[in-house]
């Protein structure tokens, strides 16, 4: 298994991806072989939140010409996370019928972006 670490690459930031990440949505690079799953359980983990979807895209790298040399961008995968602002307690029925709640610790939004959800 990959470390968490491996998994996300960095963040993706441009006009767009500010304006989103204002909604609870923030975008990364992701290593290209990595599952939905495993990016969910990555941000989880490095940000303390709670995820509740994730979009990939891919990239292909596109042909580039300087002067007379011609090369290829990068490609890339693209994640798209959707993070729980207004988390809820979670509550579940124990023996005897007793309403058991547990008060998980989650953020609101990730703070390595620098932009504020908007309430």
């Amino acid at each position: 298994m990959k470390s968490y670490e491996d998994v996300i690459i960095r963040p993706y930031i441009t006009e767009r991806t500010n304006e989103q990440a204002m909604e609870g949505r923030y975008t990364f690079m992701v290593a290209k072989k990595s599952t939905k799953v495993e990016i969910k359980q990555a941000v989880e983990k490095l940000f303390s939140v709670k995820v509740l979807k994730v979009n990939t895209l891919n990239y292909d790298g596109k042909e580039k010409r300087v002067g007379v040399h011609l090369g290829r961008t990068a490609s890339f995968k693209k994640a798209i996370v959707t993070i729980d602002t207004n988390p809820k307690p979670e509550t579940y029925l124990e023996k005897g019928g007793k309403v058991k709640t547990l008060a998980k610790k989650y953020k609101t939004s990730i703070e390595e972006f620098g932009v504020t959800p908007r309430q």
